[in-house]
């Protein structure tokens, strides 16, 4: 049971505050130390337990080693330094000023256009607190202005914002294919469809919402001199150079031309020749992005180096079998283990990082999906789909603090719970859709 205790310890020290790697690290190093004594108790030596406690991290080097040498995991720092690239030459604030406009005749026009913009943003950075914060900063102050609810306008800005967990190229995807041992092109083939319908369903949640309740999202009053040929040429301007960037990174993935690691190399290229084309390039922009996509990287690297000395004591102290034992028991085998192994995700994210969910609580899970015969593929994207939601649920929710912080006094944190939960709704009946029919989905189970 030393294992079971560790994780509690762990998800303990997480709630209360400490560093993610730091807290992985100490508590495998704490309780591989009690596990060495109880190993060798009650007639070993002192030199037993040292020897032992050697012997169960001896393969840490080598574990770290192949961290490191990871070509999936080269896509990460990779597709980091696009995204930062990219929002600092502010593609949101270009796509949300020329969409905004756009949509902004029909009822619920400028949170439809906040909704795509999260696409593009999504398909293009892949960081949720970046797009949460950028479409805080510039999409909510417009919303306001023009007197939309606060509950639609924060839930459609939190929504919008969390699709980076889903659609491709997600880091969150990266890192499940690396620890399912999938293709990252797989997987991302595999999540388009469900994230694209993901988007269809808020977006006509929008339209309808508005459309029955007229003061939940007013048409915009447009100028007398308006030209909607102007605005199509801007909008367009806005839209095709992100969107041929979009198309070659996940088409040259798709299209079997590159591996993800290649086609995040040529998205890296691509965000400097766009902000080169948006005149927003320089040496300052190109250093700042660097160093930050290191900082992120480097608190990433870490967490999976902390993570995998926790799982390997966790394994060591046959806490894994105890779990598996308990999950091949569970009533309705196949539907049990997918209820609860997905209730225990979402509850774990309101809490740690799908980081941490991805290299200490899936590869638990693995051993028993392949046990029972549920395909990685599906199981994986199911996980990914559930990390969003994870994302958005109150009242721990990341998405839900990135918005209060930027929104300030604006809007209080009662109004970002009650507009978030439709969409939350929304997810778990993709979610629903996904596991009970996805053929629908053109995935096996």
């Amino acid at each position: 049971m030393i294992g079971i205790v560790m994780f509690f310890v762990a998800l303990f020290m997480l709630v209360i505050g400490f560093p993610v790697a730091f807290t992985f690290g100490a508590v495998a190093i704490f309780f591989g130390f009690g596990a060495s004594i109880i190993e060798v108790m009650p007639d070993g030596s002192f030199v037993d337990m040292y020897e032992e406690f050697i012997s169960m991290f001896s393969m840490m080097p080598f574990r770290i080693w192949s961290i490191m040498t990871n070509k999936i995991l080269m896509a990460i720092p990779l597709f980091i330094f696009m995204g930062i690239i990219l929002q600092k030459s502010q593609l949101a604030e270009r796509l949300l000023e020329s969409m905004g406009v756009l949509f902004g005749k029909i009822r619920g026009g400028l949170a439809v256009s906040t909704m795509l913009v999260g696409a593009l943003l999504a398909a293009s950075t892949g960081v949720v607190g970046a797009s949460v914060v950028a479409m805080g900063v510039i999409a909510l102050p417009i919303m306001l202005k023009h007197n939309y609810s606060k509950e639609l306008s924060t839930g459609t800005i939190c929504a919008a914002g969390t699709l980076g967990q889903i659609i491709p190229p997600s880091i969150v995807l990266i890192i499940l294919a690396d620890v399912f041992g999938q293709s990252a092109g797989d997987l991302f083939h595999a999540a388009l469809w469900p994230a694209l319908f993901l988007v269809f369903m808020y977006i006509m949640y929008i339209l309808i919402a508005s459309y029955m309740k007229k003061e939940l999202a007013p048409a915009l009053a447009l100028e007398n001199n308006f030209s909607y040929n102007n605005q199509i040429k801007k909008a367009i301007f806005a839209i095709i150079p992100p969107l041929i960037l979009i198309i070659v990174v996940l088409g040259s993935i798709f299209g079997g031309i590159a591996t993800p690691t290649e086609s995040a190399a040529v998205g890296a290229v691509g965000s400097i020749i766009l902000a080169a084309l948006y005149k927003k390039l320089s040496l300052t922009l190109i250093q700042e992005a660097a160093l930050e996509s290191v900082k992120i990287t480097a608190m990433v690297f870490a967490i999976l180096i902390g993570a995998t000395a926790f799982s390997m004591v966790f394994t060591y102290s046959g806490a894994d079998m105890i779990v598996e034992e308990f999950m091949l028991n569970l009533p309705g085998e196949k539907w049990g283990f997918i209820i609860l192994s997905m209730l225990a995700i979402m509850i774990l994210g309101f809490f740690i990082d799908f980081i941490e969910i991805s290299y200490i609580i899936v590869p638990i899970l693995i051993p028993i999906s392949q046990t029972i015969g549920i395909d990685p593929i599906w199981f994986a994207i199911l996980i990914a789909m559930n990390l969003q939601s994870s994302f958005l649920t109150p009242p721990f929710g990341f998405s839900l603090f990135y918005l209060k912080g930027v929104a300030k006094d604006s809007v209080q944190t009662t109004q970002i719970y009650k507009g978030v939960i439709p969409f939350i709704l929304i997810q778990l009946f993709v979610l629903v859709l996904l596991i009970i029919f996805p053929e629908f989905f053109g995935l096996d189970s």
